[in-house]
């Protein structure tokens, strides 16, 4: 398990299988959450001051990894 919070097996208890079907079975959701863990190791970076950056630029962050969180959550709904 990574260090990192936030990690979408956190995010999405118990939706694994979920997660891995839709991944393989469609290129853009595998696309959001390979985007997803990007921005979700740039917040984390930033919060930990490993990789500091201005307020701005890490709420942005913050607001993308929501809004990816948000397509993510649809799209497993849809299922």
């Amino acid at each position: 398990m990574s260090n990192t919070p936030h990690t979408l097996a956190e995010e999405f208890p118990g939706q694994e299988d979920a997660i891995h079907k839709l991944k393989v079975s469609s290129a853009h959701f595998a696309k959001l959450l390979q985007e997803y863990d990007e921005v979700n190791d740039q917040v984390h970076l930033a919060e930990t001051n490993v990789k500091p950056m201005d307020q701005f630029t890490e709420e942005n962050l913050r607001k993308r990894r929501l809004q990816i969180k948000d397509a993510i959550a649809a799209a497993l709904a849809a299922g």
